[in-house]
């Protein structure tokens, strides 16, 4: 009450993973979310996140698991093997623990699983992330510029008018880049 807030909506960000996976025919989906302290803190940014996935999903008819995960290679390996053996039919991930890419991606190589013919991919994360893998990763860019610049415009009215609190909640972008493709054909 009274704070002004500047964020991506990242409710909406949720919702829009979901969506472009479901309109791309997948119907089981893994969220791989922040550490597990990261909702222990109650943390807006993942709580919104996966509240957002998880009503979305519901709404469209997708079964989504959701598995927070540590930012280590062995975490990440450890989190994408279990989903893979406990739901051997996911074949759509939402990550939103940019540092577990790397690893992510190698696990999917070396369980045979290719981006995106097996699996397609959607990342939260800025650009560069996205754009540094291969394939290049589907994304929702967190605007890191955009806020800044937004928060001192905010700032700077709020010194000049004495307005009471703000919320200022930017639309999520969705980037289409080589790791969804259509869901692949039950086997």
């Amino acid at each position: 009450s009274g704070l002004a807030c500047v964020d991506l909506d990242f409710m909406a960000a949720g919702e829009l993973c979901v969506d472009h996976l479901a309109d791309l025919g997948h119907r089981e989906v893994a969220f791989i979310g922040e550490a597990e302290a990261v909702y222990q803190r109650r943390s807006g940014f993942a709580e919104r996140t996966q509240r957002g996935v998880m009503a979305r999903a519901a709404a469209r008819g997708v079964r989504v698991v959701h598995r927070p995960c540590e930012a280590s290679h062995e975490a990440a390996a450890s989190t994408v093997t279990r989903i893979l053996q406990d739901r051997p039919a996911t074949s759509g991930l939402i990550v939103q623990n940019e540092a577990v890419v790397p690893p992510l991606l190698s696990v999917l190589r070396a369980t045979g699983r290719t981006v995106p013919e097996d699996i397609s991919v959607v990342v939260l994360c800025p650009d560069q992330v996205a754009e540094q893998t291969a394939p290049r990763l589907t994304s929702v860019r967190i605007p890191a510029e955009d806020l800044g610049r937004r928060a001192v415009e905010l700032l700077m009215r709020r010194l000049d008018d004495g307005r009471a609190g703000e919320v200022v909640l930017l639309p999520p972008e969705l980037t289409v880049r080589g790791s969804t493709a259509q869901a692949p054909a039950p086997h």
